[in-house]
């Protein structure tokens, strides 16, 4: 959807239409939410009608008056709901069709709500009234509140559904609100049913149409609406949709153009070019668009609009000379046809030119007036503002009376004039040449207004340029390029030029003149003649000649008799400059020489001024047009009133105040206490001396105290009523209008005391420079008392600056403030929250905001980044294209943007950027897809060496501010300007720097250079040598810089990438002659035009950076410039955004791959315990895993291809195929390890499998021999009950005297006896109660010194005094160790434990003696190494203790399992009411077939429960890595997690386990989270998914079945037969698949039964644990009817089924599943595959997703180092300090060796391999847990924390809520 459907919503009526059309009506249908019934709505009645009883009554027609008119409303509102339920309906409407013609139909919708209904409402419509209703459709866009009215574009962008549907209805709609009460609305909906009637040739639809519906037949295909019989009008309707609206307004003009004279069609033309386009926005206008990067020398008609805004919006003043490529064509045309008569024999030039004049009927092309005006009439508010802002810029003149076009009312466009300042320099009395600036619209100048009466042969025009300035065309003339023979829009136009002397000899005016030119003929002009007669000074006439016959002799005579001095200017007249009397002048025209008679006519002008000053006539002021009567005034707009209103209630605050103290007084917040928190912010960061977090603390307390004393500081009323104004819900414009004024009146009230302190100041500046050249001693005083007055100056300079981004700052520091006590301010008529919404808006609205203030010279990161997330928040996360500017001060920098988008920062000499604000340009639609981002962010910065920072400014401020600025900007621009070298050189080497240290921390931004002012541009060989000395001053300043950074670069292409021929452009001077009067140099335009084709060319190689991405940016370079060391700081925070989002990829990945090999390894499990396998390929494995593999790297391959972060992604691209190379490597090898030991266990286990098939089978046999002896007893159930249960009680007794009984087993008591055993002398019965290894605070009391240490006999006793008396002697390092060890063993004993598979082959007491041996190799393999001691047995007895204790549920869970399995006692009670059933069908005689079907099903049992256990648990598993907060992310997701959950539970214990055995405590937690998840979910997850396994395998089984019947019978011959006994039982639904398979396969080889089970149980054999060899025993040869076999299997199996289903729950679940089967065991395998490297400082693990990962170890926040004991040097006090702060200082730490903290990776070893940043943000979670726990660690430890005092007092106002929600922040 094209821009164009924004101007339909403001089309006004056309004119006056044919008289059918008077009375109207209108059909409304739609949904009634969209409608507020009342007694005030004009369209409808005060109810709806109640459609389930529609009668005729209650849709007739209603008579309204409306707009002068009457209108029949028919009310269908709902009917489209309604109508399939009532049949009287289509009756109802034939009636009212027969009845009455319509006009329109309204769709009424509201607005951003677009329901079900409304989508088929269009559809409803055509079905009732066919096809061509649509030609008559218009849609009523209902809105609630005013404000929604604007955000309708922005609907039809987002809502591809609202777009189709507008696009079926031509594009027509309306904008009303949901009561309809507005008189204004309606009356504008009539004038657009009018137009529409205009556009269907003054047809309705009518009965005609409705009865050719009627006959079509109901179900004919619907087809969309092409109607080819569509008029010329519906199709430019359309065409408009799909055009921009620029490009029709061009269209229009054309036609303006070709129908001049022509008085009807150029009328209607005009109507609807100024009722269609009205009005264009200026954010329309200001986007980056395909167009606007185009260099337009010529352009088709139909971009002439947008050709002229383009190059006027660049102050091209071109932009009027625009020439159409037909006019060019038609030159080209013309020169090429020069020999069009040669071969006709004897050339006749009489003929040959009467028939060229014949043949060529030129084409007049568009005035470039006329293209200049559409613009202007069709703009809002704003944009016209801006135009005249650009026109003045380009020293063109301003319209000031403007006729409107069809009504010929005079407007004056007071608004437009409000931005534009003119300055001059003139004499006063002494001679003394003195500088004004002025508001136009304020300025008190004489004014000389020029106008003429018919049809003269001079151009007025062209005279009055010569006038102002003869070497460009202020104003337009018939002599001007591209003018031609029509003009429409021009007459009786009044524009206004002033003319600014410099204050040199050559002025032609002493003073501002302003000049006014009344185009037209004045006799026609009455009003704008009268009006400028009564301002003027000075008049100006110019006629053909004084007729007293002439039709405006009158007006002449009355102006010559006025008072006012008067010239006259006679085009036929040949005399020479004639005063006629005092004040009266004659000067004839003809014949003369222009420049003598612009010599004379100034003369005489002079003269004329000097008479009118004498006689005090009339001094013109701009504001006072706005006086005359009968005139409209743009300012009394009522947004544009109201802003104004609101603006001059904030300014009479501020009436009598001091400018200096203004800013002090009413903007508290952003004075002294927000430099003073700057300043501890920064020695925050920079922290010296030893007690780290104690001057921590101290500095973050204080800065605490400036925010409340900033928070508790007044609002002043200024700042309350600014607030009010911009957070009030009036319209979006009267908001803008307000800021306007607001800036327009802060202007106008500091320019004149500004203007004085610039001129002390230069003064003074140039006595300072006087004293510095003479250099004489004697004057030292003298320069003493000037430098402080310099000073002075520059404060009251600073003081006195005060414009709309201070109020904003102030607003800001409100926020700020706020924010961190955590309460709304007192005064503040709302909550503080909603504040950075209001700047948000603004920036939107096209205001920059400041991002670095330059007062401070600081970032407010904490309202910067509440601006940029309301901004994500409004506009989406939008992708944006960061753009900066840097270069020296006054360099051109905010003009050059300016010019390049359109925007207005400020520019003047006492105004220029201070700090650095950021301004938003949008880009277009069709932009979009070529450039991949949404936005381009400008941030135009403060110069560097600026004068005004003279004293305080440094080098460092300069650096820091081009860093952050070249961090920030994807491309900068480099201004240089002029060619003074050593200016270059200052610049360079800090833009150089920047740039270097951008390349160390890997952010890859780009730059270009733009050399401004060069005297020659376009000469070729001096702009390569000044390219070639520009890159030799680079590489000289990349050397410079490198020592400085202590790197190795040598050249600047070394720095960033860099194409001297394309990256640096040459600008010419801004000025084409000298100011005041100059205009803008047009080559310096075309080379902003060329800069800009060059950035966005730039800017298309990126995908931009994301709003989120910006705020992250600047929180990391404005933290990383805080803490000086820019490099070593510097925490990419988008580059880790990018890694975690790329981890969170790669679990998907590995996942992916996980899981496809667990359903792999199931099949081949069962295959295995089936034996229908032997052995186990690696290659069969790597086959079943190749589709899941190609599918994981084309995934891999799109991520890395299309994620929005691609650039910063490509570096790990490589590392991470590896990666998952090896994973997939590594699931197959271990994959084949698993299956092998399954294969060797399968041996092991068969005798103990094949005793309990016999026993089963035995018992089987057994019922069957007592059932026969029962045959007659069958009927009575009780009888066979009780011989039954007697039966089995003793078969079951007699097997358990047979086999060995089942015992429990005692883990720790086998422990004790194997330990007694190794250590016969320490009795281990008899030793105290071992220790929880996992849980001692210290391991010193677990070593002792090895002989061979070299410590002698007497250090080893100190050793030992030390160890007994201080309680360690253990480094921090050698603690961890340990530890380390410690948690490896007890990983791999849990590995080795799984290995055993005790649940199949039962527990044996040699598995405790491996578990011995394995941690005994460990201990005496650490005591080998580095170590100076050994442990002691205590160490190892308390190590296996503590691992078995651990461990001891596993083994006798995994026993119980298995004695349940295989107890005979356990599992023939289990089984009793199975064998019963089978028992039952013997006694009562059921066949063989029969039987064995029922035993088939009760031996499915368990192996069915088995495999959909198996299978529910992966399925439960993949769900949860999807649906489970804490588990379906990366590692730093699962941290976070873990860390919330301790919070809650404050379980020191656990927080103990986390911090020293993490692993286990991951994998306690994912045990935890299973558990909970699966009793939160059961009913809704666990139990569908049963359901659907068991389903599933159902129909597998039944398959199965019926494929072997099916195949016996087919080789029998009795197929048929086995159709019918198939019939016999009935078929559960979904029970086919798995009894089908088996069937089919046997009938096709014999009807032997033991094929057929052989064939059913391989059929299963990849699914189930079921086996031929499970009927061992059983006797099944006379089973002879399969058909019914398979049917008693379909109909036993449910019940089974159903058993299954029943006895799951949510402890039977997990329960019956093998550990390794287990969901939490599936996910810990997953998740807990990752690093687990500890902080050597404060023993954080490493968060990294990847074991073994490339690059360094790092984690999102570091830990108190104290929490893991580590103390102060030689202290017993647990230290307070973080890593993170301890890493910014030159604080030592000890490894053997000591080390400064800030050179910590030169400890080598894992100090090498992290990254600790420093951060010195609040880190609130470690600080509440040390202070909640701070009894309980010092227990622990026994140890006290150093300095709790002074710490405590900032560490106890973190409350638990604060922890967990800076979790959020940091991970």
């Amino acid at each position: 959807m094209s821009g164009t459907s924004k101007q339909l919503d403001s089309s006004l009526s056309l004119g006056n239409i044919d008289s059918s059309a008077s009375n109207l009506t209108i059909v409304l249908f739609g949904n009634s939410v969209a409608v507020q019934f009342g007694h005030d709505n004009i369209l409808l009645r005060n109810e709806q009608p109640s459609l389930e009883n529609a009668r005729m009554s209650e849709i007739i027609p209603e008579q309204k008056k409306i707009s002068d008119r009457y209108v029949s409303v028919i009310n269908m509102i709902d009917l489209h709901e309604a109508e399939s339920n009532l049949d009287s309906v289509n009756h109802l409407i034939g009636q009212l069709v027969n009845d009455h013609n319509f006009h329109a139909f309204i769709f009424v919708v509201r607005l951003g709500q677009l329901t079900d209904a409304d989508k088929m409402g269009i559809d409803w419509l055509k079905r009732v009234f066919g096809e061509r209703v649509l030609q008559f459709v218009m849609i009523l866009f209902a809105y609630e509140k005013e404000e929604e009215w604007d955000s309708i574009i922005d609907d039809l962008k987002k809502n591809p559904v609202l777009e189709q549907l507008l696009e079926k209805c031509g594009g027509r709609y309306h904008t009303c609100s949901n009561i309809m009460n507005n008189q204004s609305e309606m009356k504008e909906l009539m004038n657009k049913i009018d137009q529409l009637f205009i556009e269907n040739k003054q047809q309705c639809y009518t009965s005609e149409m409705y009865n050719q519906v009627l006959q079509k037949s109901d179900d004919m295909q619907k087809v969309t609406f092409q109607s080819e019989s569509m008029d010329f009008n519906m199709t430019a309707e359309k065409r408009k949709i799909h055009r921009g609206i620029l490009e029709e307004l061009s269209i229009y003009c054309a036609r303006l153009n070709q129908n001049k004279g022509k008085s009807i069609l150029e009328k209607t033309v005009k109507k609807q070019l100024f009722h269609t386009f009205h009005k264009l926005k200026t954010a329309d206008v200001l986007q980056l668009s395909a167009h606007s990067l185009e260099s337009h020398e010529f352009c088709a008609e139909e971009e002439l609009a947008q050709t002229f805004l383009q190059k006027l919006l660049m102050i091209n003043y071109r932009a009027r000379h625009i020439k159409t490529k037909e006019a060019n064509g038609r030159q080209v045309r013309q020169q090429r046809d020069n020999g069009l008569f040669e071969d006709e024999g004897v050339a006749d030039i009489f003929r040959e030119m009467s028939l060229s004049n014949e043949e060529i009927n030129r084409k007049d092309a568009v005035h470039p007036m006329d293209v200049q005006m559409a613009v202007f009439h069709c703009a809002d508010g704003f944009l016209k503002q801006l135009m005249v802002t650009k026109l003045s810029q380009c020293q063109y003149a301003l319209p000031l009376l403007v006729p409107d076009p069809l009504t010929q009312h005079i407007d004056f466009p007071l608004w437009t004039f409000r931005q534009i300042n003119k300055s001059w320099k003139m004499k006063n009395t002494n001679n003394e040449i003195i500088s004004k600036v002025q508001s136009v619209c304020k300025a008190q100048t004489p004014m000389v207004c020029f106008f003429r009466f018919g049809s003269v042969s001079s151009s007025k025009s062209q005279l009055m340029n010569s006038l102002i300035n003869e070497k460009h065309n202020t104003f337009f003339h018939r002599n001007c390029p591209g003018s031609s023979r029509t003009r429409v829009l021009m007459d009786g136009v009044v524009e206004i030029a002033w003319y600014c002397p410099s204050g040199k000899n050559m002025d032609k005016f002493n003073d501002c003149v302003a000049f006014c030119n009344l185009h037209g003929d004045a006799g026609d002009n009455e009003k704008q003649l009268q009006i400028l007669m009564e301002m003027s000074s000075v008049n100006v006439a110019i006629l053909p000649k004084i007729d007293r016959n002439d039709r405006n002799a009158t007006k002449i005579q009355n102006l010559y008799c006025d008072k006012k001095p008067t010239i006259f200017l006679l085009t036929e007249d040949e005399s020479t400059v004639i005063q006629i009397r005092k004040g009266k002048y004659k000067v004839g025209l003809k014949d003369q020489n222009p420049s003598d008679i612009s010599e004379e006519l100034g003369r005489a002008i002079n003269d004329c001024l000097s008479i009118s000053s004498s006689e005090s006539s009339s001094i013109f002021r701009l504001e006072d047009v706005s006086k005359h009567s009968d005139i409209r005034v743009d300012e009394d707009d009522e947004d544009c009133r109201r802003g104004k209103e609101a603006a001059q209630q904030m300014m009479r605050l501020l009436e009598n105040k001091d400018l200096t103290k203004i800013k002090e007084s009413f903007l508290p917040c952003q004075g002294k206490l927000w430099h003073q928190w700057c300043q501890k912010n920064k020695e925050l960061h920079r922290p010296q001396g030893n007690e780290l977090e104690i001057e921590r603390s101290k500095k973050q307390t204080e800065m605490k105290t400036i925010r409340e004393l900033q928070h508790e500081s007044d609002i002043s009323e200024f700042i309350k009523c600014f607030i009010k104004e911009i957070n009030s819900s009036d319209s979006s414009d009267k908001k803008i209008y307000f800021l306007k004024w607001i800036r327009i009146y802060l202007d106008e009230y500091t320019s004149a005391d500004l203007s004085t302190l610039h001129h002390k100041y230069n003064k003074t500046w140039l006595r300072v420079l006087k004293m510095t050249e003479n250099n004489e001693q004697s004057m030292a005083s003298n320069m003493t008392h000037e430098q402080t007055q310099l000073d002075r100056i520059s404060k009251e300079l600073q003081a006195a600056t005060f414009g709309l981004e201070h109020i904003l700052r102030e607003i800001g520091q409100i926020y700020e403030s706020c924010s961190s006590v955590k309460k709304n301010k007192e005064g503040l008529q709302f909550h503080f929250s909603s504040l950075p919404s209001l700047a948000a808006e603004m920036m939107i609205s096209g205001f920059p905001l400041e991002l670095m203030d330059g007062d401070a010279a600081h970032v407010p990161l904490v309202w910067i980044s509440a601006v940029l997330d309301e901004l994500k928040e409004k506009l989406g996360d939008q992708r944006v294209f960061v753009l900066s500017v840097l270069g020296v001060q006054s360099t051109g920098k905010s003009t050059m943007l300016n010019a390049m988008f359109g925007l207005q920062f400020a520019v003047s000499a006492g105004r220029c950027t201070r700090g650095a604000f950021m301004q938003l340009v949008r880009v277009s639609e069709e932009m979009k897809e070529q450039l991949k981002f949404d936005y381009i962010l400008v941030v135009d910065t403060e110069g560097l060496r600026a004068l005004e920072l003279a004293g305080r400014s440094t080098r460092h401020h300069d650096n820091e501010m081009a860093t952050f600025v070249v961090g920030l900007g994807q491309l900068t621009l480099i201004n240089i300007f002029g060619e003074n070298p050593s200016e270059m050189q200052d610049i360079l080497q800090i833009v150089v720097q920047a740039f270097l240290r951008m390349k160390k921390v890997r952010l890859n931004p780009s730059c270009m250079f733009v050399h401004q002012n060069v005297s020659d541009v376009t000469a070729g060989e001096k702009n390569m040598e000044g390219r070639r000395r520009l890159l030799e001053k680079l590489d000289e300043m990349t050397k410079l810089a490198a020592k400085e950074e202590v790197c190795d670069e040598e050249k600047f292409s070394d720095v960033i990438h860099f194409d001297v021929q394309k990256d640096v452009k040459y600008f010419s001077q801004l000025w084409e002659g000298s100011p005041p009067m100059a205009p803008p140099n047009p080559n310096y335009c075309e080379n902003i035009q060329e800069l800009k084709e060059s950035v966005i060319s730039h800017a298309s190689k990126s995908d931009g950076m994301t709003l989120a991405d910006i705020k992250v940016r600047i929180q990391d370079l404005w933290e990383a410039l805080l803490n000086e060391r820019f490099v070593f700081s510097f925490r990419n925070s988008v580059e880790i955004s990018a890694y975690k989002k790329l981890e969170t990829e790669y679990c998907k990945w590995t996942w992916s791959l996980r899981s496809a090999m667990l359903e792999t390894e199931h099949k081949l499990h069962n295959k295995i315990e089936n034996e229908a396998i032997h052995e186990v390929d690696e290659s069969n494995l790597q086959r079943e895993l190749k589709e899941k593999r190609e599918e994981v790297n084309q995934s891999m391959s799109d991520f890395f291809e299309k994620d929005k972060d691609k650039d910063i992604l490509i570096k790990w691209k490589t590392s991470f195929e590896l990666k998952i190379k090896d994973v997939q490597e590594n699931i197959v090898r271990e994959t084949k390890r698993k299956l092998n030991e399954i294969l060797q266990q399968r041996d092991l286990k068969k005798k103990i499998d094949a005793q309990r098939i016999h026993h089963e089978n035995t018992l089987f046999e057994m019922s069957k021999e007592l059932a026969l002896t029962l045959k007659d007893k069958a009927k009575d159930e009780t009888i066979l009950k009780k011989e039954f249960d007697n039966f089995w009680k003793e078969c079951v007794k007699k097997i358990s005297k047979d086999t060995p009984p089942f015992e429990d087993i005692y883990i720790l008591r086998d422990v004790k006896q194997l330990l007694s055993e190794i250590y016969e002398s320490a009795a281990v019965d008899h030793r105290k109660e071992s220790r929880d290894i996992f849980s001692v605070p210290s391991y010193s009391d677990y070593i002792q010194l090895k002989k061979s240490s070299g410590f002698t006999g007497s250090v080893r006793n100190l050793y030992r005094g030390a160890k007994e008396k201080l309680g360690y002697a253990l480094s921090n390092d050698d603690e961890t160790q340990i530890r380390t060890l410690i948690s490896d063993i007890a990983q791999e004993t849990e590995t080795i434990i799984m290995s055993f598979n005790i649940a199949k082959i039962g527990y044996n007491k040699s598995y405790i003696q491996q578990l011995i041996d394995y941690i005994k190799a460990r201990v005496i393999e650490h005591e080998e190494g580095p170590m100076k001691c050994v442990f002691t047995n205590e160490f190892f007895m308390d190590l296996v203790f503590s691992i078995c204790k651990r461990s001891n549920k596993t083994f006798t869970d995994q026993h119980e399992i298995f004695r349940e399995a295989n107890d005979p006692v356990f599992y023939f009670e289990k089984k009793s009411e199975e064998y019963f059933s089978v028992f039952q069908k013997y006694c009562k005689g059921a066949s063989s077939a029969a039987v064995f079907g029922e035993i088939i099903c009760q031996k499915l049992k368990d192996p069915i429960q088995q495999s959909v256990y198996k299978n529910t648990a992966r399925d439960l598993a993949d769900e949860m890595r999807t649906n489970c907060e804490s588990l379906n992310g990366n590692r730093s997701k699962l941290e976070k997690h873990i860390l919330k959950t301790l919070a809650e539970e404050e379980n020191f214990n656990k927080y103990m386990n986390y911090i020293y055995y993490p692993r286990d405590h991951f994998k306690s937690f994912i045990r935890d989270e299973v558990s909970q998840y699966i009793t939160d979910k059961f009913s809704v997850s666990v139990r569908p998914k049963m359901m659907k396994n068991i389903k599933l395998l159902q129909q597998k089984i039944m398959n199965a079945a019926h494929e072997s019947t099916e195949h016996v019978q087919v080789n029998s011959g009795d197929v048929g037969t086995a159709h019918e006994s198939t019939e016999h039982v009935q078929v559960n639904s979904g029970d086919v698949e798995a009894a089908h398979e088996s069937t089919e396969h046997v009938q096709v080889n014999s009807g032997d039964v033991d094929l057929w089970l052989k064939c059913f149980t391989q059929k299963l054999s990849d699914v189930l644990i079921f086996s031929v060899k499970d009927f061992s025993g059983v006797s099944y040869d006379d089973v002879d009817d399969f058909n019914l076999l398979e049917d008693v299997i379909r109909k036993e199996l449910p019940s089974v089924m159903s058993d299954i289903s029943s006895i799951c729950s949510t402890e039977t679940f997990p329960g019956k599943l093998e550990n390794k089967d287990r969901p939490d065991e599936i996910l810990t395998d997953h998740l807990c595959q990752c690093c687990w490297v500890q902080c050597p400082f404060c023993a954080a693990v490493c968060t990294n997703t990847i074991e073994n990962h490339p690059g360094d170890h790092s984690v999102p926040f570091h830990r108190v180092n104290g929490l893991n004991g580590c103390c102060y040097d030689g202290t017993e006090s647990l230290s307070a300090d973080f890593c993170t702060t301890l890493v910014a200082t030159g604080k030592l730490f000890y490894t053997g060796h000591w080390f400064p903290c800030k050179l910590y990776r030169s400890a080598g070893d894992v100090y090498a391999k992290w990254s600790i940043t420093p951060d010195f943000s609040e880190l609130p979670y470690w600080k509440w847990f040390a202070y909640r726990f701070k009894k309980e660690l010092e227990t622990y430890y026994s140890k006290n924390f150093h300095c709790w005092a002074e710490i405590s007092y900032e560490w106890e106002q973190y409350s638990k809520e604060d922890a967990i929600e800076s979790l959020n922040k940091y991970i």
